[in-house]
């Protein structure tokens, strides 16, 4: 975590008054962490995935329920504090229509969802030489927003 999210997660837990949890991870949201990040603070935006197996490639933990996460802007600049409420592990092709919509991004249309993570998948497993697959295992991540930074 970057100097900057740290004072953000420092200073957002000592208003509060309340012990701060240990754990928190710093990231951005995949092809456009701008555009991602913003349907996060408009609340328009309730969960993320990731496929399984880059996880297992980059040796990182799940995300797991109860856990704290800042989300960055491009710059690696934080915005905001989410909580995962919801984890579930399932293939690609049986990703509920509800999960995609909950993902907020474009029309917010099932197809929308399937069509944009299907591409990004592909270039991201062949960044890695792997191949593309319908039922590639997802991590399917529900979370709530707990602050937005102000500017």
């Amino acid at each position: 975590m970057n100097k900057k999210s740290q004072f953000y997660w420092n200073n957002f837990w000592n208003a509060r008054r309340e012990e701060k949890p240990t754990a928190v991870t710093a990231w951005q949201f995949g092809a456009d962490p701008d555009y991602l990040a913003q349907l996060v603070i408009d609340g328009i935006k309730t969960a993320t995935c990731s496929g399984l197996l880059f996880y297992e490639l980059e040796n990182e933990p799940l995300p797991s329920v109860k856990d704290y996460s800042i989300i960055l802007n491009s710059k690696d600049e934080p915005l905001a504090i989410i909580k995962t409420n919801d984890v579930q592990i399932m293939p690609m092709n049986e990703v509920p229509e509800e999960f995609a919509i909950a993902e907020g991004e474009g029309d917010r249309t099932y197809q929308y969802w399937k069509d944009t993570h299907e591409k990004f998948f592909k270039q991201e497993l062949q960044n890695v030489g792997l191949a593309y697959s319908e039922d590639m295992m997802l991590v399917c991540e529900r979370f709530t927003l707990i602050d937005v930074k102000q500017q």
